[in-house]
């Protein structure tokens, strides 16, 4: 009979997958999860027209309008919860809630709306929440150098700066693994 000092002890917490309107964050959120996640979309309608801009995402019928939930064991001893964040304007006032007890964030980026990225990272360098840019790389969007997305962004060098497909799990996974050890590695002690 094992003693409760001998039970392998799990350590959580806490990762955001935020990013711009139609970046991929429910995607990125499904495909990595080990749980079925907590989806929070509602139908694209007439009433949204003028509010949600759509140019670049004719297939877009949905829209997260509270959060995403998901879970990702990494290892036995270390389970992320993932909160990836409403994309539009209007439902912004909730990334400081979701943002509270994370170590890091994801943003994911895409190049067809890169200006869509701005606000993202202006958040999190403003709360000094430690995050990584993820370039999601949609069919048939243009490829660029990662140094020409770190300009255009204005992205401080410190901030890794990574490609990801939303859709793989093995590529989210990556990305979820290269955040954490961003944040801690931010967290450790100088020296």
């Amino acid at each position: 009979m094992h003693s409760r000092s001998e039970q392998p002890r799990t350590a959580s917490t806490k990762i955001v997958v935020s990013g711009g309107f139609g970046a991929g964050k429910t995607t990125f959120v499904g495909a990595v999860s080990e749980i079925v996640p907590l989806r929070t979309e509602a139908l694209l309608t007439d009433a949204s027209a003028g509010v949600d801009e759509l140019a670049g995402l004719p297939d877009k019928t949905t829209t997260t309008v509270a959060m995403d939930f998901g879970r990702i064991s990494l290892s036995d001893d270390l389970v992320l919860y993932l909160f990836g964040t409403p994309g539009q304007r209007r439902f912004w006032f909730m990334w400081d809630d979701l943002i509270r007890g994370a170590i890091g964030a994801i943003i994911l980026v895409d190049v067809r709306r890169l200006e869509d990225s701005f606000a993202a990272v202006d958040f999190f360098e403003a709360r000094d929440l430690p995050f990584l840019v993820a370039v999601n790389e949609f069919d048939g969007a243009p490829r660029h150098r990662l140094a020409a997305v770190r300009t255009a962004l204005a992205l401080p060098e410190h901030v890794p700066l990574i490609t990801v497909d939303a859709r793989s799990r093995e590529s989210t996974k990556a990305a979820l693994i290269a955040v954490t050890e961003y944040a801690l590695s931010r967290l450790a002690p100088a020296g």
